[in-house]
């Protein structure tokens, strides 16, 4: 920094350079009017003249310098007054910002706040499912251990027999676990009128034979496991046949009763031989939806059974229900008579009262002073004669 003429200028400012620059120029000119004086007295006064001018030049510049100075100094306060406006702009500026980023942040803490109940609800939501889950996968592990006991997987058959009878038939159409003449139990007997008579339908599932042939992975496997569920479905027809058809006490043929749709189709798709061995043996495989509809006619038979059976109990009602509806009549004659004779008393009072109102319309207008005028006979002496006569 340097001080010129009271005013204070850093060292590269133009001003000091300027002024650094002259002094300069100066200094070489004396020493160059120093050299030359010895050479010469007579460029003595060119040199003077040169001097005074360069001094002219230096007054000038000073002032131009304070004229500087002064600009310099309004400069300085018109840029010191733009700051101050620029720093409260800016510093309204900020508040604004603060005051915007402040209530963005709290709509964008509330509405993260609902996001997180609802992730929080949708999360109890997943666990109870995956809950649900678990405990599906259990029972699909306790269905397969059903599935693989062959005990349990008939028990399994059995219960659902019993869902879809309980389902379609009142419960003293048939009998669950029915004990046979010949000492054999089946799993339901339903209890239809002769004929046909009461029905058997007893539960099978040739399951091993079944996934056998869906593991099946070459022609031999899949060969071999068809002949598997061919022998396993023909053993249990040949013992439905002998254990439950028995002359003279049960129909003249029994259902076999296959829990799974699947096996049916398979069945019916790929193995007709088989179905039509059943036919031959007057054994019928139904599937859950087919024994639906099965039991459905024979709840219409049973119906139409206990309609026969109950014809005469309804023609005896229906004699009872003619015989009231003549009474009925009976008692409609004679109240239409109490009606016509009612009527007929009604009219009878209806003209007695115009006749009495007739006559009380006479009394009203009868003129006693002019009676006495003209009949001296007392009004009670003369009262019935009129009164015959009015009649």
């Amino acid at each position: 920094m340097i001080t010129l003429f009271g005013q204070t200028y850093a060292w590269n400012a133009p001003e000091v350079l300027l002024i650094g620059g002259a002094i300069l120029v100066l200094a070489l000119l004396l020493i160059l009017i120093l050299r030359a004086a010895g050479r010469s007295a007579t460029m003595a006064a060119p040199l003077m003249r040169e001097m005074g001018w360069l001094g002219q030049r230096v007054q000038a510049l000073g002032e131009g310098q304070e004229r500087l100075a002064g600009g310099l100094h309004h400069v300085s306060e018109a840029q010191t007054n733009s700051q101050t406006a620029m720093l409260q702009l800016m510093e309204k500026r900020l508040a604004e910002v603060q005051r915007a980023m402040g209530e963005s942040l709290h709509g964008t803490a509330t509405r993260t706040a609902h996001s997180l109940g609802e992730l929080q609800q949708r999360l109890l939501t997943i666990d109870k499912a995956q809950a649900n889950i678990e405990k599906l996968s259990g029972n699909v592990l306790n269905l397969q251990d059903i599935l693989a006991n062959k005990q349990a997987r008939g028990a399994f058959g059995e219960i659902q027999l019993n869902d879809i009878v309980q389902k379609a038939l009142p419960s003293d159409a048939y009998t669950m676990q029915a004990t046979l003449s010949n000492g054999k139990r089946a799993d339901c007997l339903i209890h239809l009128p002769n004929p046909p008579g009461p029905i058997v339908i007893d539960a099978k599932f040739p399951l091993e034979a079944y996934e056998a042939l869906r593991r099946a992975q070459t022609p031999r496997e899949a060969t071999e496991a068809q002949a598997q569920l061919r022998v396993a479905v023909r053993t249990h027809i040949k013992a439905i046949s002998e254990k439950y058809i028995l002359d003279g006490e049960t129909a003249d043929g029994a259902l076999m009763f296959l829990p799974s749709e699947a096996v049916y189709a398979e069945l019916h798709a790929n193995f007709p031989e088989v179905v039509r061995d059943g036919f031959t043996a007057r054994v019928w495989i139904v599937s859950p939806t087919t024994c639906m509809a099965t039991l459905n006619t024979m709840r219409a038979v049973l119906k139409d059974a206990r309609m026969r059976e109950q014809a005469g109990a309804i023609r005896t009602t229906l004699r009872q229900l003619h015989r009231d509806v003549e009474i009925v009549v009976e008692r409609v004659d004679k109240l239409s008579t109490h009606f016509n004779q009612a009527r007929a008393d009604l009219d009878g009072i209806t003209t007695a009262a115009e006749r009495a109102g007739k006559r009380a319309a006479r009394l009203d207008n009868f003129d006693f002073e002019e009676l006495e005028r003209n009949e001296p006979t007392p009004i009670l002496a003369a009262g019935p004669t009129p009164t015959r006569a009015a009649e």
